[in-house]
């Protein structure tokens, strides 16, 4: 048999696979391509998944209440007036003080943080994709993990008995 039965193909001459498509979200052996954003898998490396960071007006709410309380409380005791609270007072004191904590809870509830799927891509942590559905986020990151096998175990193909070796002139 001739040696060019033998050679592996060009990349480009590849069949390209489909491992997930979604409105916007396209996966694929060679590419991963979100909204306008497009990256070869090839060049992706260091994946992870995390949460984003808490909902801005949730954060603005608990550092205003929590700075109003704080205030109250250093008021009252410069004035005196935590001398002359009834037991009563001190217990609404201490309720009213657990409304920030309050507030983080229900902020995250009703604005969880997103879910992030952050990646290296020539040398820099770039966010790949986020998404409010945390299963919608595994079955991309579960694709790309895969595309990622796949363009990585294809180079592996090239038989041994076409390797030319370099050998110094003597």
């Amino acid at each position: 048999m001739q040696a060019e039965h033998f050679a592996r193909a060009p990349r480009s001459a590849r069949r390209t696979t489909l491992l997930y498509a979604r409105p916007g979200i396209v996966v694929t052996t060679e590419r991963f391509t979100v909204g306008r954003n497009t990256f070869a898998v090839a060049d992706l490396t260091h994946l992870r998944t995390g949460r984003g960071p808490h909902d801005r007006s949730a954060v603005r709410a608990v550092v205003v209440t929590a700075v109003m309380i704080g205030g109250a409380g250093v008021l009252l005791g410069f004035t005196g007036g935590l001398a002359r609270l009834t037991a009563g007072a001190y217990l609404v004191l201490g309720a009213v003080s657990l409304l920030p904590v309050l507030l983080v809870l229900a902020g995250d509830r009703w604005r969880p943080p997103a879910y992030e799927l952050w990646g290296s891509c020539g040398g820099v942590e770039v966010l790949l994709f986020s998404a409010d559905d945390e299963r919608q986020l595994d079955q991309v990151t579960e694709a790309l993990r895969r595309a990622r096998e796949l363009t990585r175990y294809d180079d592996a193909d090239d038989p041994a008995g076409t390797a030319t070796y370099w050998r110094p002139a003597r």
